[in-house]
């Protein structure tokens, strides 16, 4: 059995502030041994629940955030930037039986602590097929083309409600209750880390491929905080405007689908001015 994590930040343990993802702050320094904590705890729980494979794809800014020597030596790391499929690059390959969603969050124009969409501003919707879609619900679609279901899913009270739409039998852990999108209760790491583990365990029991799903086509709706990012967008081969501050495209796959998305973004931040946005 083999497990897929893919690990994004804000929905680690103690995250509530933007300087605490930043790379390269004292915040985020201080933050790393939180996210390489529950991030350990899914990896510890797996091979308890008898999972022969553990990897972990960083799925988080610089993609260089958790604590390679503090995991679990049976686990391997993907880590680095510009993957084929990014947040959950690994599946493709076709020996991944499951996959877990660690510290993810909401997604744009959403309540949540640091809820955001790829972008961690700019972006203030992102639709597919008529339904707000966060960062977990792209990613759950994506995974699905390959039968490999989402068995487990760690982040904040909203994300855990969030995942319910996406992965209703998949185990969830709140690390922390949402107060604003920077503020939040949090649990102790020693805490998250016995939760997480306990649920990552009983999760394994759910790491059956299925027959890989054929959901397309499938379109994307994006709208900007400024006209001249959704008018940037339109670069890329098949996205048009569809009103003030927003573009659409459609796909026949989820493959292609995120991957246009991903080109979108890039488009996206580039236009992107320091002080106007």
């Amino acid at each position: 059995m083999k497990i897929l994590i893919s690990a994004d930040m804000e929905g680690a343990t103690g995250v509530t502030w933007p300087g605490d993802v930043l790379p390269g702050t004292p915040q985020w320094e201080r933050c790393r041994p939180f996210f390489t904590s529950d991030v350990n705890a899914a990896v510890l729980g797996f091979f308890d629940g008898g999972a022969d494979e553990v990897l972990i794809n960083e799925a988080h800014w610089s993609m260089r955030n958790l604590l390679l020597e503090r995991l679990d030596e049976r686990a391997e790391m993907l880590t680095g930037r510009h993957k084929s499929l990014s947040m959950v690059e690994g599946v493709q390959r076709g020996d991944v039986d499951a996959i877990a969603f660690v510290g993810y969050h909401t997604g744009a124009g959403t309540e949540g602590v640091l809820a955001h969409t790829y972008l961690p501003n700019t972006l203030t919707g992102v639709w597919l097929n008529g339904a707000r879609a966060s960062e977990g619900l792209l990613n759950a679609h994506v995974v699905a083309e390959y039968g490999v279901p989402v068995i487990l899913v760690t982040g904040d009270d909203l994300t855990c409600e969030d995942a319910i739409g996406y992965a209703p039998e998949a185990h969830k852990v709140a690390v922390k209750d949402h107060v604003s999108r920077y503020a939040a209760v949090c649990r102790t790491p020693a805490r998250t880390a016995a939760d997480i583990r306990a649920a990552a365990r009983e999760s394994t029991a759910l790491a059956v491929r299925h027959a890989p799903v054929e959901g397309g086509p499938f379109t994307v709706e994006v709208e900007c905080d400024a006209a001249h990012l959704s008018a940037a967008a339109t670069v890329v081969p098949g996205v048009a405007p569809s009103g003030e501050r927003r573009v659409t495209y459609t796909s026949g796959t989820m493959y292609e689908a995120i991957r246009t998305f991903k080109a979108v973004t890039t488009i996206v931040s580039s236009a992107v001015e320091e002080q106007y946005g």
